[in-house]
């Protein structure tokens, strides 16, 4: 530093608070929801699923891991009374397999939007009117500037907000501060990729141990993990030589002199072509 140069001030606290470094994990919003993943939640800004903002999630196949990560943390946000809005799942909700996420009929309002326009609307007006204590909208379809809309929109909602999206999309650029891709591994684990995050990049994937909700009460321990289990080995059948069946015996005419009866008369046959060849 010159020694023409003024000291340095220490920033105001509020100020210092504020401030982010991008080789930090950034602090997220003021609303945070647990994912119930440990893991997870130790490499999410804040610390959980944030409101106020988008979440998009890549999936290789809709109706798969929807659930299976989001779910868990809908317990808390239905905790007072608040409800789940679903635009155009795929899938008619499964409400036996929601109530072990301790979603129920009066927690739940199914919006069967098909179109893109009307996923797109639907999602909107919901988040405008801040009537839902979380959005899931699944979106096949979707321009950059409309999810940016949508973003603008979700930060003065206070619940989270999920767009699910196809695997596709991933090089598409998206406006939401928090992105994932989600596959499926072996015994019932979840591989979570953070593509994108306000923090440094984490581009080792989290394996996360996600049964789906009931089946860990009636799967038997090696079903539960199956990569445990020893293969067996394929069964192959003694090797059994062919049975030929013996030739048939060629049976040659017997010699002449077994039936003298018929040799004589062979004979006579000759003698008399002979003397009439003679005659």
């Amino acid at each position: 530093m010159s020694p023409l140069s003024p000291p340095l001030v220490p920033l105001p606290p509020a100020v210092a608070d504020a401030l982010w470094r991008g080789d930090e994990l950034g602090r997220g919003t003021d609303t945070v929801w647990p994912s119930s993943f440990d893991a997870l939640d130790a490499e999410l800004p804040g610390g959980g699923w944030p409101g106020r903002q988008l979440t998009e999630v890549l999936l290789p196949q809709f109706s798969l891991a929807e659930w299976r990560l989001a779910g868990p943390a809908l317990r808390h946000v239905v905790a007072d009374g608040a409800a789940v809005a679903l635009v155009g799942p795929p899938k008619r909700p499964h409400l036996p397999g929601l109530m072990h996420l301790g979603l129920d009929e009066r927690h739940l309002v199914w919006i069967a939007a098909r179109a893109p326009s009307e996923r797109l609307w639907c999602t909107e007006q919901l988040i405008k009117s801040n009537a839902a204590g979380a959005v899931l909208a699944w979106m096949p379809q979707a321009a950059p500037e409309q999810l940016r809309r949508l973003q603008v929109l979700a930060q003065s909602f206070e619940g989270p907000v999920f767009l699910f999206r196809p695997l596709s999309a991933r090089h598409d650029p998206s406006p939401a501060p928090l992105r994932l891709l989600v596959t499926i591994n072996v015994d019932w684990a979840l591989d979570v990729q953070i593509l994108k995050r306000k923090g440094p990049a984490h581009d080792t994937p989290l394996r996360l141990a996600s049964v789906p909700g009931g089946l860990e009460h009636v799967l038997t321990p090696r079903v539960m993990q199956p990569s445990t289990m020893r293969p067996v080995a394929p069964v192959v059948a003694p090797v059994v030589a062919p049975v030929v069946a013996p030739a048939a015996p060629v049976h040659e005419p017997p010699p002449l002199a077994l039936f003298p009866e018929f040799s004589h008369a062979v004979g006579r046959t000759d003698i008399a072509a002979s003397s009439a060849g003679t005659v």
